[in-house]
């Protein structure tokens, strides 16, 4: 008998056999992935395919592991126009019934260097996770092809604009430096 490949987007961990890893594969309508773009700001969103499997862990943990793709609409940082990309990326978190403990720093809290790992409560929503999977593995600045800053010259008038040029760190030394080297 072959396994089944589910379009149940959560599952009650009660519910699941230890022995019997669940495959899943969600494919969202245009209206579904109309409603997740909104919901992240995108212009667009085609092709978002979540499929991958939910197994057992040691004796109270389960993994999913699974693949993300999806094809994405998002203005350009620069000019606004669209600019699509395409994203392929593994998933894989961890649902574990114990969280570990946080050590408390000078600072506070330290971060968990494990950002795989998540609390396991009764359910395991998979479109969450792929939502926040998706939502993670957008660019933060999109760019276009013709998206380059130009050079900006901000200035009272009559007063000489300063250029990127002249803001550089070391921009006024090599003009000392010729002046050193220069023999009088």
């Amino acid at each position: 008998m072959q396994d089944q490949t589910h379009t149940t987007t959560s599952y009650y961990v009660a519910k699941l056999s230890p022995h019997k890893p669940v495959a899943f594969k969600l494919t969202p309508d245009s209206a579904k992935c109309d409603a997740i773009a909104q919901s992240l700001g995108l212009e667009g969103l085609r092709k978002l395919r979540f499929a991958g499997e939910l197994k057992a862990s040691g004796k109270a943990n389960w993994l999913i592991s699974a693949e993300l793709g999806a094809t994405i609409v998002q203005p350009c940082i620069v000019t606004l126009a669209p600019v699509t990309t395409r994203i392929d990326q593994s998933v894989s978190r961890l649902f574990v019934k114990k969280m570990p403990e946080q050590q408390l720093t000078g600072d506070g809290f330290e971060m968990q260097e494990d950002d795989t790992l998540e609390p396991l409560g009764e359910v395991i929503d998979i479109e969450s996770i792929m939502i926040e999977s998706l939502a993670l593995a957008l660019p933060d600045y999109p760019r276009s092809e013709n998206g380059a800053l130009e050079q900006q010259n901000f200035a009272e008038p009559g007063v000489t604009p300063m250029t990127d040029e002249d803001t550089r760190p070391f921009a006024g030394l090599s003009a000392l430096k010729a002046k050193l080297e220069k023999p009088e």
